[in-house]
């Protein structure tokens, strides 16, 4: 998913917001030959996740720059762990250190509460069953493949990518379906017979009686909208197997086990990435190299 050119091209793009004509500060302040090492540390405990976009930014500004990662992303730490080491130019350092952290801050972050989603459905399922917990498209612009790939590293799945990725009918396309007088079963069936066989079909509901002209026409999941707990139940029966059983809307950490608790096969969890907050991580430049600029 973080493919070298993505990293390139998003990584570099940040250095240059960032530091469009230079780093004003470090090149008035430090010597030309200063070299530095530096420390990633955790301030808190968490889950890793862009290691690898951690260290473009520094490589990016400086090919020289050694950035050595200690922890791999998807591996849980503790507060005062150093994650990664980075040595190289101080001035290079210094101007790659705020879009480092920003990036790995932010991407540790979703990682972490996707991890703490997972573990709060753990065993949750009737008999053992296991629920998937996904992210939804509501992701940072430009930052879609960054965010996911930290959903990955915390355990959830991802979601369908983009719009061109999978058929998702929502309320709205719902809405203008029955305003123009179609049949939803027959529409389902008769846009399924246009789409490549490979093609997955979601078709969110948010009531109990919408769901057999939806598995009549074909749908591949249901996705149960802002149900309440009694009627995911009854969905989950209705559904019988015969499609994926989703839940959205409502969930949190208070409420994703008792959802899971239901028999859903998958629990979409919006928050994991438009509200995971950035965890704190620090880079520490040491002060123990005797002729280094620290």
């Amino acid at each position: 998913m973080l493919t070298s050119a993505l990293l390139t091209r998003v990584v570099g793009a940040a250095l240059e917001e960032d530091a469009p004509w230079g780093d004003l500060t470090s090149t008035a302040l430090l010597p030309a030959d200063a070299t530095a090492t530096a420390d990633l540390v955790a301030r808190e405990p968490g889950v890793l996740a862009g290691g690898d976009v951690f260290a473009e930014a520094f490589t990016l500004t400086d090919p020289t720059t050694v950035v050595d990662l200690h922890v791999a992303d998807g591996d849980a730490f503790a507060a005062g762990d150093v994650l990664a080491t980075v040595t190289g130019s101080a001035r290079s350092l210094l101007t790659a250190e705020r879009v480092a952290l920003n990036f790995t801050q932010r991407l540790s972050g979703i990682a972490t509460l996707t991890a703490a989603y997972v573990a709060a459905v753990e065993g949750a399922g009737p008999d053992g069953k296991r629920v998937r917990i996904a992210d939804t498209r509501k992701t940072t612009p430009g930052l879609r493949a960054f965010e996911r790939h930290a959903v990955l590293a915390g355990g959830g799945r991802n979601h369908r990518f983009s719009l061109s990725d999978a058929v998702m009918a929502k309320d709205n396309h719902l809405a203008v379906l029955s305003r123009g007088g179609r049949d939803l079963a027959t529409a389902l069936r008769e846009a399924i017979e246009t789409l490549p066989h490979t093609t997955h079909v979601v078709v969110e509901v948010d009531r109990l009686d919408q769901i057999p002209a939806v598995l009549e026409g074909g749908a591949h999941t249901v996705l149960l909208d802002n149900f309440s707990l009694e009627d995911l139940r009854t969905g989950v029966a209705q559904i019988d197997g015969r499609a994926t059983a989703e839940a959205s809307g409502g969930v949190n950490l208070d409420t994703v086990r008792a959802i899971a608790g239901t028999g859903v096969d998958v629990i979409s969890v919006g928050a994991l990435t438009h509200s995971a907050r950035a965890l704190d991580l620090g880079l520490d430049v040491r002060i123990d190299a005797g002729p280094r600029i620290d």
